[in-house]
């Protein structure tokens, strides 16, 4: 399974990886559109942290394990066994915030029914696409970003 992997000391904090996840998530699948037009607006399933000194992008670690799986009472939160992608099916959701608050890495968010990353359904997720500083990665788990 491939996972996208950060590199802190790469990132200057442009936030792209946002923009470009929220983008990708977007009905219109047009920046200016999902920033302005989108009702309801479109989620990233990817935060930056920091400033511009030190910043990290963080997002799902799509867990061997996962805590919010086992939590989920609707049944909404699965994890995939063949791909090992854990993903929300927004229709089960209730939005009891229960995933949110087990998730060891804080990278669920809350918009009517809980939101997070998906790895783009498995093809190179926009948010590695389109991080001009190379700061994220997709490799396969083990290989570690070097």
């Amino acid at each position: 399974m491939k996972k996208v992997y950060a590199r802190e000391q790469y990132c200057i904090n442009c936030r792209l990886c946002e923009v470009y996840c929220k983008t990708n998530h977007s009905k219109s699948k047009d920046v200016v559109k999902a920033y302005k037009k989108e009702s309801p607006s479109p989620v990233s399933r990817i935060s930056v942290y920091g400033d511009s000194k030190a910043s990290v992008a963080v997002n799902c670690r799509h867990c061997d394990d996962p805590a919010c799986v086992k939590a989920c009472i609707a049944g909404a939160m699965t994890k995939d066994k063949k791909t090992g992608i854990v993903s929300v099916n927004e229709s089960k959701c209730i939005g009891c915030m229960t995933c949110l608050a087990v998730c060891p890495i804080g990278c669920i968010k809350i918009s009517n029914t809980a939101v997070k990353c998906d790895l783009c359904s498995g093809e190179e997720p926009a948010c590695v696409k389109n991080c001009p500083n190379k700061a994220l990665v997709w490799l396969e788990v083990g290989g570690g970003a070097k």
